[in-house]
């Protein structure tokens, strides 16, 4: 690896070397970097700088920042410090020196000190740096996205429920001074008074967080910024991992538990802010307690909308699952069931109607099955029978079956052959549910099928009758007619 000078802010930390690999097929690489942290970050750093066989966090983030000291000399130190302090880092195309989004995230849990007291001033300044720092290397960037990240490990210190309304508010002044402190930088840096306007937001009216909330309220002033947008939730998994996040930006995090067993840092947090150990948490949970529940997706939609308006990049609104549609319950047939078999001809077309009934003698399955006709016909007519079946095993009635498909015209049609039951029908279908309707209504009086030329259809016999209450049978389905005549 090339020599270089290592920054003092890297001086007295302890350092060890692992095995780092970007995904679990790719080779491994050495990774040399502060020892408290693990795995996970040497799994980041590989990702974040691929290609290279040997990698030293020192190194690897002087590389990155020397160019901009170059520039401005004061954000060498600062930059190796934020680092340093696991606070804040760039995207992965300035760790790679390429071209791509102005990107830089914060890490808010960084800026608690050993009491466990909240620094805002130092968390506002970090705002400031990033915002400088994407600025000087990419000048004509337009939009840069100071975000931050592991928000839900931030509540958990505070003693904070994540769908709690004070969560919410803390998060919404959390969010309004980032974007206040990086409006003011990107104003400072304006090249004539000119670029984009910036206007105070109205803020939560309360915040659990001491000085939080005075701080935003005093960094809000009008200016003009040199940038169109400054803060933006962008998920960089590379970043937040070498950061030490435990869930990206805003969301919440999914499980109390690493893979090897342990508990995760917001674990941790609830218990401490609880005034529980963890021994006292096993204890509770083996005895049936729930500790560690699941934020819903509800809980995750309400924080990203309290936290919208103070932000100027959002990611997408979480979607809320939509809710299980309950399966319709289905009788199914017995084993071995009764029914018959009709043979029948229908203008010269043999079919076989078949049924199946339950213990009761309800119908529950019908089968169609054609003589002559082609291997689509049959197909459609199969699929036809078993999605009537089906509807009738779901509690469908057949009275609405048969009067939804009796009078269906298409051919063939004509006489009836077979089926005392039934003299005519104008289709197939027709036939079926006029044998139906006989055989398992007693309907014996459904209105003749008038069989009509094709050029005929909606002006046969049928229709030309008058349409008297003394003409209709009281238990039938009326015949379809395709208009109405006025009797003089």
């Amino acid at each position: 690896m090339t020599n270089y000078r290592t920054d003092p802010a890297w001086h007295g930390i302890r350092q060890s070397v692992l095995q780092g690999q970007a995904d679990p097929d790719a080779d491994s690489v050495q990774v040399k970097l502060p020892a408290s942290w693990g795995q996970a970050a040497a799994d980041a750093l590989a990702g974040l700088l691929p290609g290279e066989r040997r990698i030293d966090i020192a190194q690897a983030a002087t590389r990155w920042i020397a160019p901009l000291a170059e520039k401005e000399p004061a954000l060498g130190p600062a930059l190796h410090t934020l680092l340093a302090a696991r606070q804040g880092a760039p995207c992965a195309a300035i760790w790679r020196g390429r071209a791509g989004e102005a990107r830089f995230v914060l890490n808010p849990n960084g800026f608690f000190d050993a009491a466990g007291l909240f620094d805002v001033t130092g968390f506002g300044a970090a705002v400031q740096l990033a915002v400088r720092a994407l600025t000087v290397a990419m000048p004509g960037a337009k939009r840069l996205h100071v975000g931050y990240t592991d928000l839900h490990l931030f509540l958990c210190r505070l003693g904070l429920d994540y769908e709690s309304v004070p969560a919410r508010q803390v998060a919404a002044v959390l969010s309004a001074y980032m974007t206040a402190m990086a409006e003011a930088e990107s104003a400072a840096m304006a090249e004539g008074g000119k670029g984009f306007a910036a206007a105070p937001v109205a803020l939560p009216e309360s915040c659990v967080l001491p000085g939080l909330l005075a701080a935003a309220k005093a960094a809000q002033a009008p200016a003009m910024r040199r940038h169109e947008s400054v803060t933006g939730l962008a998920h960089e998994p590379e970043v937040e991992a070498l950061l030490g996040a435990e869930a990206c930006n805003l969301a919440p995090a999914l499980s109390p538990a690493t893979e090897d067993g342990k508990l995760k840092l917001w674990a941790h947090a609830k218990l401490a802010a609880g005034g529980m150990s963890p021994e006292a948490a096993l204890g509770a949970m083996l005895n049936g307690q729930s500790l560690f529940q699941a934020v819903r997706p509800a809980g995750h939609l309400a924080m990203h909308e309290a936290v919208a308006p103070y932000i100027h990049t959002m990611p997408a609104a979480p979607a809320l699952p939509k809710p299980v549609r309950s399966r319709a319950k289905r009788e199914m047939l017995p084993a071995r069931r009764r029914g018959y078999t009709q043979k029948a001809s229908v203008g010269g077309h043999k079919l076989f109607l078949s049924t199946g009934e339950y213990e009761t003698g309800r119908l529950g399955e019908i089968f169609i099955a054609l003589h002559k006709e082609g291997s689509a016909f049959r197909g459609l007519m199969d699929a036809f029978a078993i999605a009537v079946s089906i509807g009738l095993q779901h509690g469908l009635n057949l009275e609405d079956y048969v009067e939804a498909f009796t009078f269906t015209r298409f051919g063939p049609a004509g006489t009836v052959e077979g089926d005392p039951a039934v003299a005519q029908a104008t289709s197939m279908i027709d036939y079926v549910f006029r044998n139906l309707a006989v055989n398992y209504l007693g309907q014996t009086n459904l209105a003749p099928a008038v069989i009509e030329d094709a050029d005929a259809v909606g002006d046969g016999a049928a229709d030309r009758a008058p349409l008297l209450p003394f003409d209709l049978p009281d238990a039938a389905p009326r015949e379809r007619r395709r208009a109405l005549k006025l009797v003089g």
